[in-house]
């Protein structure tokens, strides 16, 4: 795995789904060779498809990512995440697993809900423009 891969949160796939231009000019600056998302982001994106039309949509679209499957590593940092942050900070499990994803691997997370993961201890968030 690249150092320089970005993980991208589901709601800035989301956001490529629904034609946001600012978003998708972002995503192409970056480059999609350098972008990752986790298979928690996947399946979040598989099970808000409206119908199976949209679900083949977004697996036309996420195919052009490399895939972070969830190693033992991940999983266990999710677990820490949760007990430190889970009342606190409301952290929830998809969200602590991309944290997780993201730390583990040396990533940053490129997501429009900041507030979800800057109190994150060791979390890089990816700030556009650079």
């Amino acid at each position: 795995m690249e150092a320089d891969l970005i993980l991208v949160d589901t709601n800035i796939i989301i956001e490529v789904l629904r034609n946001n231009k600012e978003i998708i000019s972002v995503i192409k600056s970056i480059g999609v060779e350098r972008l990752a998302v986790s298979c928690i982001t996947v399946m979040e994106l598989y099970y808000g498809a409206l119908n199976k039309a949209d679900l083949r949509k977004i697996k036309r679209y996420i195919e052009a990512f490399e895939l972070i499957q969830i190693s033992q590593e991940i999983s266990q940092l999710a677990i820490d995440l949760i007990e430190k942050y889970s009342k606190s900070h409301n952290l929830n499990l998809p969200d602590a697993l991309i944290a997780s994803t993201a730390i583990t691997c040396d990533m940053e997370l490129y997501t429009l809900n900041l507030k979800d993961f800057r109190y994150i201890n060791g979390m890089r968030l990816w700030a556009f423009p650079r």
